[in-house]
């Protein structure tokens, strides 16, 4: 039986549509105060924790150029005890920029949902799958 509720279905759903089509419109699934982690990023340079709204739109906004034709698919949801809580595993495929480096990744995502919006994110991937160097220049930019 799936326990999942009618807005973390929604939200995991839209999260996948528009995460690399639509940053602002991503960013109003998330509540003011959501918090996004990324416990494998600190291997590659990356955050390993993003508090607040304003925080995860200066991370993703200027990462998001470089994840062309990222899609999602194999798209497992499961639902937890909570129905506020949620877990995906979806394969990714893009082609990184600068240089046009096929990327392939597979995540999986916990969601954390209260009054209709994310409020914490959490998302595993393998820091192997990417290329050396890539997520370190990223960070850069953001500096």
């Amino acid at each position: 039986m799936d326990r999942t509720s009618p807005d973390l279905a929604r939200l995991m759903d839209a999260h996948l549509a528009l995460i690399a089509t639509d940053v602002e419109r991503w960013l109003t699934l998330f509540a003011d105060d959501a918090v996004v982690e990324f416990p494998y990023a600190p291997s590659l340079g990356g955050p390993a924790r993003l508090e607040g709204i304003e925080a995860i739109r200066a991370y993703f906004a200027p990462i998001t150029k470089h994840f062309q034709g990222l899609t999602f698919t194999n798209v497992q949801r499961s639902p937890s005890v909570d129905p506020t809580t949620g877990w995906m595993e979806v394969h990714g495929s893009a082609t990184l920029q600068p240089g046009n480096i096929p990327y392939e990744q597979d995540y999986v995502m916990r969601m954390q949902v209260r009054d209709g919006r994310i409020v914490h994110y959490r998302e595993y991937w393998n820091p192997l799958a990417a290329p050396r160097g890539t997520f370190e220049s990223f960070a850069k930019e953001q500096a």
